[in-house]
């Protein structure tokens, strides 16, 4: 009897180590998350207390080749780039931030060739001159083209691949943009 006993006790004195244990452990978690400091990492490096506007201007195509649907493609990713990773406002004009420039080239070459001799990979590039202007600090200004690549088999058509391979491009572009213009890391 006493046995049991005993062993009840050393359960009951467990069980309520267990319990201040696991209890003291949810106030440190809780006290520790509710005291940090929350940031949410978006790469955007903004003074929102100095720039709180970007104008984005359409960019048109200036390159011989073209894809009709390319042009509102990249200048909808890139306005939404920027709605979607900054508290910036978007304006017509007068934005403390500025995004204007053109879709200077389209193009497609042979990338490698198969061992008979025929191309077996295509290239598909698109390259972008960007005009920055920092309003707030002419100092980060700049202009500059960005290009991005991808490849295909050259056993499919262009057409049948050409606007998930620009949609690719596009994002890697727009990516690097603002990178270039709101990261600064």
């Amino acid at each position: 009897m006493k046995s049991e006993k005993n062993k009840y006790h050393r359960i009951k004195r467990w069980v309520g180590r267990f319990i201040v244990g696991a209890t003291l452990f949810a106030i440190h978690c809780s006290l520790f998350t509710s005291c940090s400091v929350s940031y949410k990492f978006n790469g955007a490096s903004i003074d929102y207390s100095k720039t709180k506007t970007i104008q984005i201007a359409d960019f048109p195509i200036r390159a011989n080749y073209v894809w009709g649907p390319m042009a509102p493609l990249f200048n909808n990713q890139l306005k939404d780039t920027y709605a979607n990773h900054t508290k910036l406002i978007q304006v017509k004009r007068n934005g403390d931030l500025k995004i204007e420039g053109e879709i200077t080239q389209y193009n497609q070459r042979n990338k490698s060739v198969s061992s008979e001799g025929y191309s077996a990979q295509v290239e598909l590039s698109m390259t972008v001159n960007v005009r920055f202007t920092n309003n707030v600090n002419h100092s980060e200004d700049f202009e500059r083209s960005f290009t991005a690549t991808t490849t295909y088999e050259s056993t499919q058509s262009l057409n049948a691949v050409q606007e998930e391979l620009v949609t690719q491009m596009v994002k890697e572009l727009t990516d690097q943009i603002f990178n270039a213009t709101v990261a600064n890391w």
